[in-house]
């Protein structure tokens, strides 16, 4: 009897790593400065070109060819080593 059981938790449990590692493998986390790709950020310094934008609560340096003023949306094109390239956000 204490056998059946033992043996029937341990099925258990492998079927559920089973599932766990099934799923860990479909899902890549999001992280890192690429991920900030297609977000949306505050200017907090006048951006002509050079300029300061908030993402997730941090400060960045950022380039907009097009000039944005403070208090303006951004999207975040790309990463050009650790300067943001944005463009003004359309609404």
């Amino acid at each position: 009897m204490n056998l059946a059981a033992i043996l029937g938790g341990l099925l258990i449990e492998t079927g559920e790593l089973a599932c766990g590692l099934s799923l860990a493998r479909r899902w890549k986390p999001k992280t890192g400065a690429e991920a900030m790709i297609g977000e949306e950020a505050e200017v907090v310094s006048p951006c002509r070109p050079l300029g300061e934008v908030r993402v997730r609560g941090e400060l960045w340096r950022a380039r907009c060819e097009e000039g944005a003023d403070v208090g303006e949306t951004v999207r975040i094109e790309r990463l050009e080593g650790l300067t943001l390239v944005v463009r003004r956000a359309r609404s």
